[in-house]
């Protein structure tokens, strides 16, 4: 469903987070995709972080960015696959005090008609925790894509009916 035009948006802080042992930022594709999507759907990028793929250097990373107020929404990607090193699900799962589970469910559906039932080896997932909304995408640019352009998109813009995250992260959110 479209947006009403007449109501103002709600700007978040979102910050990205990619996982990935070989990316650096000048290689870093689908976190520079993330940040310019948020952007350009008018909300703040108030952190961008790479880490290896590691357990705890992704918990310590999400908990801080959880636990500080001005982070309404975190993007994860990469990780979220079946390889030895992917721990993306494994890190960030524990965090969540609610899961949206409809986040990997329609990502998977999205994704079929992209890359065929190769989509069944994504563990994209998505959460609450401490009311910060949590979306872990796997780590190719055009996932990232078809995560933001079908489901997160939507999801963090307030005027998008019949419902979205927002009003979950109302203390988080500010008007532009």
């Amino acid at each position: 469903m479209s947006a009403p035009v007449d109501e103002p948006q709600v700007t978040l802080g979102v910050a990205v987070l990619t996982v990935s042992d070989s990316r650096t930022a000048d290689t870093d594709s689908s976190g520079q995709y993330l940040e310019d999507a948020l952007l350009a759907a008018g909300h703040r990028c108030v952190d961008r972080q790479i880490v290896r793929d590691d357990i705890y250097q992704i918990r310590a990373v999400l908990s801080r960015w959880i636990a500080d107020e001005s982070v309404a929404a975190v993007l994860v990607t990469g990780g979220t696959g079946f390889s030895g090193r992917d721990s993306t699900p494994e890190a960030v799962t524990p965090l969540f005090d609610k899961s949206i589970d409809g986040f990997g469910e329609v990502f998977r559906a999205l994704s079929l008609a992209e890359i065929g039932s190769s989509t069944v080896q994504s563990r994209a997932l998505g959460g609450l925790a401490n009311n910060t909304v949590i979306f872990c995408m796997p780590g190719s640019t055009g996932a990232c894509r078809t995560a933001w352009t079908g489901i997160i998109r939507d999801q963090l813009d307030s005027r998008h009916r019949p419902c979205n995250f927002v009003g979950v992260l109302q203390t988080r959110a500010s008007l532009p």
